[in-house]
């Protein structure tokens, strides 16, 4: 992949394909085609044909997914499994048919069964059952991985897979309805504190363990893979360290400045008890994840809520 090379990512506006997009540009990579949803509906075949057939992409990022956190896979499952379906589908067989040098399929750790063992290793997909609240996502995500898998076996295509851990970062998405953990709990903490409320009441009992990744280091392992992974399965992407929801909403708290009292609803569920993934793999190829947890987070929250508000 030169400077010159002609380079889709499919997703270049959210959180995911905005990184790797910042990343090129900051490597010098100057040919790299987008479209933004609104041009180009990644679930319409005919127009994924289209667009392949126009722009011809030497390597492409597949970056784009109908994401979200707990409530929002919970409530729209069949919208999970057809978005990522059809996008996952038409991006990979157009990618193919168009003769596309290499393409990196990004997946999630919710790939892996609810009760793996920890920490969780490439070879333990497809072992056991998944997490309910979010079986659909993670099915999608297992059909574009042995998609992947199938297009190299049956065609010889360059296509490979990374599973990155739970993800923050610039343009992340803070809806408290859609959004996953880290961010919810940094407006959650923020709008307490504006508004003087005494609590904040968080789901769940505060006990399972994530672990956090920054999209920046995300977008570097993605570069990094597009250069020196060639091989059949997928790869882990993440820091290898976790921390619990409570002591999560504790580091947020003291960064956002809250000193109100924090509460559980033991009502809401948990999800998986722990996703930590093994990164032994990458970690040997030369790849380590930089941003420390605190730093990224102190980052994202003045770039986000305190710098914005000073804007407006």
């Amino acid at each position: 992949m030169n400077t010159n090379s002609k380079i889709y990512i499919a997703g270049h506006n959210g959180m995911v394909g905005s990184a790797i997009y910042r990343n090129l540009q900051s490597k010098g990579f100057t040919n790299i085609v987008t479209r933004m949803s609104a041009e180009l509906d990644l679930r319409n075949t005919e127009a994924v044909a289209a667009f392949f057939a126009q722009e011809q992409p030497e390597y492409v990022f597949l970056a784009a997914a109908k994401v979200g956190g707990i409530l929002a896979n919970n409530i729209y499952k069949a919208d999970f499994l057809y978005d990522n379906l059809m996008i996952q589908n038409n991006v990979i067989h157009q990618s193919y048919l168009h003769k596309v040098k290499k393409l990196l399929f990004l997946g999630s750790s919710c790939i892996y069964p609810k009760l793996a063992p920890q920490p969780l290793k490439e070879e333990y997909l497809l072992t056991g059952l998944l997490e309910p609240t979010n079986e659909p996502y993670a099915i999608a995500k297992i059909a574009g991985i042995k998609m992947c898998e199938a297009y190299r076996s049956q065609y010889d295509c360059n296509f490979i897979s990374a599973m990155p851990t739970n993800l923050y970062g610039p343009n992340d998405n803070y809806d408290l309805q859609n959004s996953h953990v880290l961010p919810a709990l940094l407006r959650k903490f923020h709008e307490a504190k504006i508004n003087q409320q005494s609590e904040v009441v968080l789901w769940g009992d505060g006990s399972p363990l994530r672990e956090f990744l920054h999209v920046d280091d995300l977008a570097e392992a993605c570069c990094f893979l597009m250069h020196q992974y060639d091989d059949l399965g997928h790869i882990n992407v993440g820091t290898g360290q976790d921390l619990s929801i409570k002591e999560l909403a504790l580091l947020v708290k003291t960064i956002v400045g809250y000193n109100g009292d924090v509460l559980w609803d033991a009502t809401k569920p948990n999800g998986t008890p722990r996703k930590l993934m093994d990164v032994t793999q990458i970690n040997q190829m030369g790849w380590k994840a930089e941003i420390s947890l605190e730093k990224g987070i102190k980052e994202v929250y003045h770039e986000k809520f305190l710098n914005h508000n000073q804007a407006e």
